[in-house]
């Protein structure tokens, strides 16, 4: 579904990435691990095309995607939740989904549909429909982040840091979510600091330090690798 052969970004003459590979397939919700600096944004940036890398080839459904601009992604199946989720603060919460549907070729005709998944999958939304997007909570402004993201109908999503600086039982209730959205047939690739909910609601891991890949493998096998319990665990 979605695959990064040999990925390496520079910034200026500082290398980011060195040469990554990583395979996400249909259906899978696979965890992109490590430390602050390590690159974990960078990639999600560059396969989005929000960072122009400088080698390698991002394939999404066996198409190479690389010289597509970031909205031609988009409507490829590409949805990007970033990082402190960028919604647009003086919007209502029904405009800022409106906003992600746009990239959607059908999305005049499906607009209602899809508001209505959107609001059935994140209650919380529904009840503050017409709250202007700064009023909301951390949590609940992530879950709008999400639900932006899902308007385009994507076939994988990306998500940068979903339970940054949300308490423990908000960000396991957004996790809850990725569960359902996983269900219903999207591809899921996050970057996560909390590396134990991670792990619990991951296929697979990839664990990256200093811009290249460290230790990958089966979620429950990562959980139990020594390295892991010691470095992100604090076991």
């Amino acid at each position: 579904m979605l695959v990064c052969d040999h990925i390496s970004v520079f910034y200026g003459a500082v290398q980011a990435l060195d040469s990554i590979n990583l395979r996400v397939a249909e259906g899978e919700c696979v965890a992109l691990l490590g430390p602050n600096g390590a690159g974990k944004t960078t990639l999600l940036r560059a396969i989005s095309g929000l960072t122009r890398q400088r080698g390698g080839v991002v394939t999404l459904n066996g198409k190479a995607i690389d010289a597509m601009r970031p909205e031609l992604r988009v409507r490829a199946g590409l949805g990007h939740v970033p990082e402190r989720r960028r919604i647009f603060p003086g919007l209502t919460v029904l405009e800022n989904l409106e906003v992600g549907a746009v990239n959607w070729r059908g999305f005049r005709q499906s607009l209602d549909a899809d508001l209505a998944n959107v609001l059935a999958l994140f209650p919380r939304l529904k009840e503050r429909a017409g709250q202007r997007g700064w009023s909301l909570s951390g949590g609940e402004q992530q879950m709008l982040a999400i639900g932006r993201a899902l308007m385009a109908r994507p076939r994988v999503l990306l998500l940068d840091e979903p339970s940054l600086g949300l308490a423990p039982l908000i960000a396991e209730e957004v996790y809850e979510r990725l569960t359902e959205i996983r269900r219903m047939g999207v591809t899921i690739l996050v970057v996560e600091q909390n590396t134990a909910i991670a792990l619990a609601v991951a296929s697979r891991a990839y664990v990256l330090e200093n811009g290249k890949i460290a230790i990958e493998g089966a979620a429950d096998e990562l959980a139990d690798h020594p390295r892991i319990r010691e470095a992100y665990l604090g076991r």
